[in-house]
Order: C-alpha cells, then sequence, then structure tokens
C-alpha cells in the first residue's frame, strides 16, 4: 500500500495552477482587445446581430410588424407572448451565425502558436497542458461573453416596455444557453486549432466539425429506434433549444459541459503529444 505523504500534492499546488491558468487567461484576453483581427470579428458581429434584431422586430416581417398589420385589418390575435417569441427567434439565428463566426475566434488559439513557433516554448515550458488550454478557452469565452454585452442591453431596453414583464430566469436561462454553446465550440476549436499551424484549416475543419453536431437532430429524426435517440441527444442544436425554451433539463447542462471538457482534455493530449515529440 502507497503511504498516503507519497499521494500528496506539493505544498500551494492548487495556488500554483491557478496562477497558471490566470497568467494564460490575462496573456489571451490581452491579445484579444488588442488585435485588429478581433476588432474586425467585433463589428462583424455586432453589425449582424443588430440587422437580425432590428428585422426580427419592425422589419417587414418582424413580430411587431406582423401584429400591427393584423390589428389592421381586424384579425383577432391569439394569445402570444411577443417578447418570448422574439427573443426566440432572435438567439435562434445568432446561434446558427455563431457556427460561421465562432471558428474564426478559435482559429488561432494554437495554430497562431504553432506558426510562430511559440508552441513549442509552451509545450516545453513548466505549466502543465490543461492549465494552459483551460486559460485559453477562458480567455476567448470572456472575450466573446463581453461581445454579448451591447446585445443584451438592446433586450433589456425592448423588455423594458413588455407585459407582462419576460421572466427574469427565462432570460438568465436563455443567455447561458448562449455562452454554453459558445463554449462548446470554443473547446472543441481550440483542439482543431492544436492540429495545424494553418488557421485557415482549423476554422474550416471546426466549423464542419460543429455543423455536424448542429445536425445530428435532423439526423436522428431519419433513424428510428435508440439509435436515432442516441444521435439526437449528442446534437448541439437540441439542447441549445432547451435553452431558449426554457427547459430546465439537466442532460443539456450536462452534454454542453461534457463538450467544453471533451475539447479541453484533447487539446492538453494533444500539446503533451507535441511535448513527448521534442524530447
Amino acid at each position: 500500500m502507497i503511504p498516503l505523504k507519497f499521494l500528496s500534492l506539493p505544498p500551494g499546488f492548487p495556488h500554483i495552477i491557478v496562477n497558471n491558468i490566470l497568467a494564460i487567461f490575462r496573456r489571451e484576453l490581452q491579445q484579444y482587445f488588442f488585435s485588429p483581427v478581433s476588432f474586425v470579428f467585433a463589428t462583424l458581429f455586432w453589425f449582424l446581430g443588430g440587422i437580425f434584431f432590428v428585422n426580427l422586430l419592425v422589419g417587414p416581417q418582424g413580430i411587431v410588424t406582423a401584429v400591427v398589420l393584423e390589428q389592421q385589418r381586424g384579425i383577432p390575435l391569439p394569445p402570444m407572448d411577443m417578447a418570448a417569441e422574439f427573443l426566440h427567434l432572435f438567439w435562434g439565428i445568432m446561434g446558427a451565425l455563431s457556427l460561421f463566426l465562432l471558428p474564426l475566434l478559435s482559429m488561432g488559439l494554437y495554430a497562431e502558436e504553432r506558426r510562430q513557433g511559440t508552441l513549442e516554448l509552451l509545450a516545453t515550458s513548466p505549466l502543465t497542458n490543461w492549465s494552459v488550454s483551460v486559460g485559453k478557452l477562458l480567455g476567448v469565452v470572456t472575450f466573446y461573453s463581453v461581445l454579448l454585452v451591447p446585445m443584451v442591453l438592446w433586450e433589456l431596453i425592448i423588455l423594458s416596455a413588455a407585459q407582462p414583464a419576460f421572466p427574469l430566469g427565462l432570460f438568465l436561462l436563455m443567455h447561458v444557453g448562449v455562452v454554453l454553446l459558445a463554449a462548446a465550440v470554443l473547446s472543441l476549436g481550440m483542439f482543431v486549432s492544436s492540429l495545424t499551424e494553418s488557421s485557415l484549416i482549423a476554422a474550416i475543419m471546426t466549423f464542419s466539425l460543429v455543423l455536424l453536431l448542429w445536425l445530428l437532430d435532423l439526423l436522428g429524426d431519419r433513424l428510428t429506434g435508440g439509435l436515432g435517440e442516441t444521435i439526437k441527444h449528442l446534437s448541439l442544436l437540441k439542447h441549445y433549444n432547451n435553452f431558449l425554451n426554457g427547459i430546465v433539463d439537466s442532460s443539456s447542462l450536462i452534454l454542453l459541459s461534457s463538450y467544453i471538457v471533451l475539447g479541453v482534455v484533447l487539446t492538453a493530449q494533444s500539446i503533451e503529444y507535441l511535448r513527448f515529440a521534442r524530447r
């Protein structure tokens, strides 16, 4: 039997790990907020988000426009929660849009390190592989979350006029789903980025992988029995929609969290292989 003293961690070990993660996190966050590419990404994200927001609200096919036209025609309207319907449509579209945009954020997480030759330094540094991966993921997820702030303000302005008041729990649940979806996509994209030094290839491969995971729900509908249900359960779309619909489902939380952890673990193993190859 192994004595317990040999299983104990070095003094201050958790503190060292946290400091390493925070150091990588600050480094990544600084790069995002001072990178011209990040500013282009933010501008594109806000521009497209603004277009969809306005069109879904007051555009020719918008919710408000449709209600006004029906009232002018004297057509009785069924009971409808316009605020919930609008937010569901808006974040449904933004979720699909994220499939195209998020790989542009994750593509350089490790691919640029490979291209610049700094990945070898990370691989041979005293930092643990998973602490580097966690720090990088926290940095990019934080940057994406900051980009959501203007959209949340837009929503709050609209919801301030909603009667009855929009449920705070549903509002928070929707946005938790948005952040979890982004974290899952970025985590998987981080792993793909660790496999190549080409950011473009990393973006294309990440988009293909995430699109497959997004469409598993449709594939599962075409299959019968347990296989179809299993495939549907792995779908990003199915579990993301649960959050948008206000469904508190522990399986959705677990699955999206599992994709996040999977991406971190696979990335750490990929860098460990590089560390071993450099010996």
